[in-house]
């Protein structure tokens, strides 16, 4: 997807040095702290690049503004993108601006939706996480705060606006196409010296 959006509507996100842009068209549908073992492991695999911002918090989690497909328009810096996968044959994709190392994207390729990686959004204005999802990856998950709803898996609120999504997208399933390349962070030693 990489055509304009509506001006009125939009919000502009970006990498750590600007470099890389996208819009996003209204507010998400969802905004949600996962705590699965995938996002886990890639939040730490890619928060080691070289000078990579962080990608988890404190408690591990990572925080998702979750759009639809056809809501987001890459504005700028397409060539920096990289895709990262768990394995090679995962339809998860951890997308990455490499110009700063920064995670901008989460894709399920066969889904409807991305998840914009909540430090991309400006914090004075960055939304709320309205519940935290899978917590049943954690060892104990009996420390985290009760400030919003722990899931231990995926609830049925969180498939509701999944489907919701769905249904206002006609069951269309966009693909992004403005990634160019992988990412190995074995071998890639990607990002400006500071």
């Amino acid at each position: 997807m990489t055509g304009a959006l509506p001006e009125a509507s939009t919000r502009t996100v970006s990498c750590a040095c600007g470099t890389v842009t996208f819009a996003l068209s209204g507010p998400p549908f969802l905004v949600a702290e996962c705590m699965c073992s995938s996002c886990r492991a890639a939040g730490t695999i890619l928060e080691a690049l070289p000078h990579a911002p962080p990608v988890l918090d404190a408690k591990g989690a990572t925080l998702a503004l979750m759009y639809r497909k056809d809501r987001l328009a890459s504005t700028a810096g397409s060539e920096m993108l990289r895709e990262f996968r768990l394995r090679p044959e995962s339809p998860t994709r951890r997308i990455v601006a490499t110009c700063c190392n920064s995670a901008m994207l989460l894709e399920f390729t066969k889904g409807h939706w991305i998840d914009v990686y909540g430090a991309r959004w400006p914090e004075p204005d960055r939304p709320a996480a309205e519940m935290r999802t899978m917590v049943g990856d954690l060892p104990d998950p009996t420390g985290l705060p009760d400030d919003i709803p722990n899931h231990r898996s995926h609830s049925l609120r969180f498939f509701a606006r999944l489907l919701g999504a769905w249904v206002a997208m006609r069951f269309r399933v966009p693909q992004l196409s403005f990634v160019h390349g992988t990412l190995d962070p074995a071998a890639d030693t990607v990002g400006p010296a500071r």
